[in-house]
């Protein structure tokens, strides 16, 4: 068994040959220890350790479990983020959010941060980690938060990151306010459930689904009550869902929000929305 004949597992069911050699390498960096620069010198990987590789890429191929939940670690920003069923993988959209949030927070010196659904932690722990704030994730579910407390742990975030169990706002102490509010909501209504991709139903349900038929649920929620607990001219960041980037716009304008900036991915797609309490 060679190392092209792994891929092939994974193109073979459909995985575009690309993302298939990214997943093989990860594949083999976690099961065999064996880096990128090991194969550049043409070090070879012994049949057990192969094996093993193979196992792990027909479960791929034969679940569509994510590569991710399989060697239980996604890349996010440079960092090795600790991830399983009870997190949203981290993507690079997300990225777009976290530093735009940053740089915000570092151009109006911002100390108080909080992170809105924070999942695996991510996004908390990234913003902590090039910030001077000290950021609070809340969540509703008590595994994605120990998984969160465990990559900030990691990180060594002690104090920048913490975690509280909240549904949206709920545990927010009276007379705590905050220089901003981040969030990655749940944004996909629930008529789409059936069309996402089979890697993407590995997610948690609750990270991804809205109850309403617009995926604002979340938006709604958030920026009805932020204004209440930000400091003057603090911030709030959402990412985006496709083509919601003007309604989102109107329901920050109807709280109170104001100097709006919409930015693109890479694909052209509206991604995040930053808005100013005026």
């Amino acid at each position: 068994m060679a190392i092209n004949e792994i891929v092939k597992i994974l193109t073979d069911s459909g995985i575009e040959p690309n993302e298939a050699n990214i997943e093989v390498r990860l594949l083999i960096e976690h099961f065999a220890n064996y880096g990128y620069m090991d194969l550049v010198m043409g070090k070879k990987l012994s049949p057990e350790k192969l094996e093993i590789v193979k196992e792990k890429a027909e479960l791929r191929a034969k679940t569509h479990q994510p590569v991710q939940h399989i060697i239980g670690l996604a890349y996010f920003m440079g960092e090795k983020f600790i991830v399983n069923p009870s997190v949203l993988i981290p993507r690079d959209e997300t990225e777009i959010l976290v530093r735009k949030a940053i740089d915000i927070i570092n151009t109006n010196n911002f100390k108080t941060v909080l992170d809105v659904g924070t999942g695996s932690g991510c996004i908390a722990c990234m913003i902590a980690k090039y910030t001077d704030s000290q950021v609070i994730g809340l969540d509703i579910s008590s595994d994605a938060l120990n998984t969160a407390l465990d990559n900030a742990s990691k990180l060594n975030l002690y104090n920048k990151a913490i975690f509280r169990k909240s549904d949206i706002f709920s545990n927010v102490k009276t007379g705590e306010s905050f220089d901003m509010i981040v969030s990655n909501p749940p944004y996909i209504p629930p008529s789409e459930k059936e069309k996402i991709q089979e890697e993407v139903k590995f997610d948690p349900e609750i990270a991804l689904f809205t109850k309403d038929e617009k995926g604002l649920e979340y938006y709604e929620k958030i920026t009805s009550k932020a204004a209440s607990i930000l400091n003057k001219g603090g911030y709030l960041l959402f990412e985006l869902g496709i083509g919601q980037s003007e309604d989102v716009k109107k329901i920050l304008e109807d709280n109170g929000f104001g100097n709006i900036e919409i930015i693109k991915d890479l694909a052209g797609i509206d991604r995040v929305i930053s808005a100013a309490l005026k």
